[in-house]
């Protein structure tokens, strides 16, 4: 009988390859979910950050949410056609916009929130609310500890 393990059993057992996995079902989930409303994931990353940090600047809310300053632009016009943000001048600086949420930006930003949450709870089902919680707090653990790595 043939002892050599199946070509993928070392593959599957790495901790980078599993949160690959994990990471592009949750993508997908969330994709699917924010297509209800006519969005993609940049859209509500952008949303999210002007809803935070607003108003603020283009390129800050580019360096922010990390979207190139080209694929930005074109994020923005969507959100500005659709009437969901609103670009003024930076009263800071006469050479910018800030960008802020309208009225109806912000009442869409909390139904893609909802659902959001939504297809959070389905990438999680299988876990427990204290295996959720522990996960959570792990992969927190793993981006905090690369942000201060790549700075140093």
């Amino acid at each position: 009988m043939d002892a050599t393990p199946a070509p993928l059993s070392r593959l599957q057992t790495l901790p980078s390859w599993l949160l690959g996995r994990a990471a592009t079902l949750g993508h997908r989930l969330v994709g699917e979910r924010l297509a209800e409303e006519g969005m993609r994931m940049p859209h509500h990353a952008v949303m999210c950050g002007i809803a935070e940090l607003g108003p603020i600047a283009q390129a800050e809310l580019s360096r922010t949410v990390r979207i190139d300053p080209k694929d930005m632009v074109t994020v923005l016009n969507e959100l500005q056609a659709k009437k969901l943000i609103s670009r003024t001048r930076d009263p800071r600086d006469a050479r910018k916009n800030a960008l802020a949420l309208t009225p109806d930006g912000r009442a869409l930003l909390h139904r893609l929130e909802a659902l959001g949450d939504r297809a959070n709870d389905d990438l999680l089902a299988p876990l427990t609310p204290a295996e959720r919680k522990q996960l959570t707090a792990l992969l927190a653990r793993l981006i905090t500890t690369e942000r201060i790595r790549h700075r140093s």
